[in-house]
């Protein structure tokens, strides 16, 4: 007598329980949550906790598949046409082995194979929304996403750490980098462009750790920033003309504050006949101009050999001619190669560092250089960051998950041993509304002539800056 057949339990239909968002608490230090409603939830299709008698028939059903499919021939085929093949040997599979379900449940089974198969199993799902700025994989058992900058818990879970590690090994290699105990940390990027970061065990006691910063296929333009209330017109005018006219700028932020999309779109009013050349960890920045090399970092091999680092680049870059160099991210003693580009012809050079203002971004470079071992007199670091950076744009994510520039913040010189700057524009925060959304506003300091003023009107840029600071006073009055 056959055994009963196996009974895979429902997974696309049923209740779904309330995502929950994490916010701070005004009165304590612990979390506090808040019921997140039904649109914000994670997936497009409900769906209920695997529990082990589903990932037992998965297991069988993929087991059988492996042992049916020709895998050599199947990389050979389209996205789609695989997913075809692998969802006719699946269903036949199903039919041999006599699984008993319904439509739904079996169309669940099918698209998690397939994501296996093809994809990247269970974050499959969140990659496809185009809503999501970041994932977060805390183990096999916890998965965060940050919608419309709000934390929420992603019902999405991994069957336990080995699938995620596995998922995570298939992400790094396809950019020749590995994961592992001897190689625990890991840089990478997807096919699309989004961020990777991997810390595995030892050093992540709760399983693998998996971030990725979602690439935006569209690139934001500075209209957009302003329609989202991130600037004024009056400021993106203002932050077109810095591009414009070739100040060197340095664009300060915390984590998730929006710096590299503000460096996209200042990379916007790059003329087309400009030579420009790119350094980052990983590559994520959208150059439209015709003429731009992209460089990327490489860590070390298995043998602890072959690593260019962030300093080898921008180095690099000075021996190919370029007219003006982009850092995507300061964090090293490369910035000291970086202000020596900055001061010696290749104006317009730009970078972003992790600050929260303008002038502890200044002392960050500052400690930066010291880091390198750069056996310089502490005013002479001041002097070559002073004469090198004309402006620190500064980004912020407010707490009620919105971005905003914050200050545009020239940098006038020395007096003394100290670092002079001055403010053209900030933002003032009035209060919130009643759903906790920060009230706020830009304002003008005042400042008629900016120090760049000589180098607008060389590009004819002067009427336009003149209109743009007039209208940011009068509005502010």
């Amino acid at each position: 007598m056959s055994p009963p057949p196996a009974r895979v339990p429902a997974v696309g239909n049923g209740p779904t329980a309330p995502a929950v968002l994490i916010e701070p608490s005004h009165d304590s230090t612990q979390p506090r949550q808040q019921v997140v409603p039904p649109s914000m939830q994670t997936p497009s299709r409900r769906r209920v906790a695997r529990t082990e008698e589903y990932y037992d028939t998965k297991s069988q059903v993929f087991s059988a598949l492996i042992d049916t499919i020709d895998l050599s021939q199947l990389s050979k085929l389209g996205n789609e046409a695989a997913r075809e093949e692998i969802r006719d040997i699946v269903n036949d599979i199903i039919t041999i082995k006599n699984f008993a379900m319904s439509i739904s449940e079996q169309e669940e089974l099918l698209e998690d194979i397939c994501n296996d198969v093809l994809g990247y199993g269970p974050l499959e799902p969140l990659l496809a929304r185009d809503d999501i700025a970041d994932i977060m994989v805390n183990g096999a058992g916890q998965t965060f996403i940050e919608v419309g900058g709000k934390t929420v818990e992603s019902e999405i879970r991994f069957r336990d750490n080995s699938q995620l590690l596995s998922i995570c090994q298939r992400i790094v290699s396809q950019v020749g980098r590995r994961v592992d105990e001897s190689s625990p940390i890991c840089d990478a990027r997807l096919p699309d462009g989004s961020r990777v970061n991997v810390i595995a065990p030892p050093l992540a006691i709760d399983g693998p750790a998996l971030t990725i910063r979602k690439f935006k296929k569209d690139k934001l333009t500075l209209d957009q920033l302003v329609r989202f209330g991130a600037i004024t017109p009056e400021g993106a005018t203002l932050l077109q003309i810095i591009g414009r006219v070739r100040c060197n700028v340095v664009i300060s932020g915390g984590t998730g504050s929006g710096k590299t999309t503000l460096l996209n779109c200042l990379t916007n009013y790059i003329d087309r006949d400009e030579r420009v050349i790119t350094c980052e960890d990983t590559a994520e920045l959208q150059l439209q101009q015709p003429h731009v090399v992209r460089l990327e970092t490489r860590p070390p091999n298995i043998e602890g050999e072959g690593e260019i680092t962030m300093r080898d680049l921008v180095k690099n870059c000075l021996r190919m001619r370029p007219e003006r160099i982009i850092v995507g991210e300061v964090r090293g003693p490369e910035v000291f190669d970086l202000l020596q580009a900055m001061n010696t012809g290749h104006d317009g050079s730009m970078g972003t560092i992790h600050a929260n203002t303008p002038r502890e971004c200044l002392s960050r470079m500052e400690s930066m250089i010291a880091m390198g071992g750069f056996s310089l007199p502490a005013k002479t670091v001041r002097e070559i960051i002073s004469s090198s950076v004309d402006v620190v744009i500064q980004a912020a994510r407010l707490r009620d998950g919105s971005r905003r520039i914050t200050q545009v913040t020239e940098v006038i010189g020395m007096e003394g041993d100290v670092i002079i700057t001055q403010d053209l524009m900030r933002y003032e925060i009035e209060g919130e509304d009643a759903n906790g959304r920060i009230i706020g506003r830009h304002v003008s300091t005042g400042i008629g002539k900016p120090h760049f003023w000589d180098r607008a009107r060389y590009y004819n840029e002067e009427r336009r800056l003149a209109a743009a600071l007039d209208e940011m006073e009068q509005k502010a009055q």
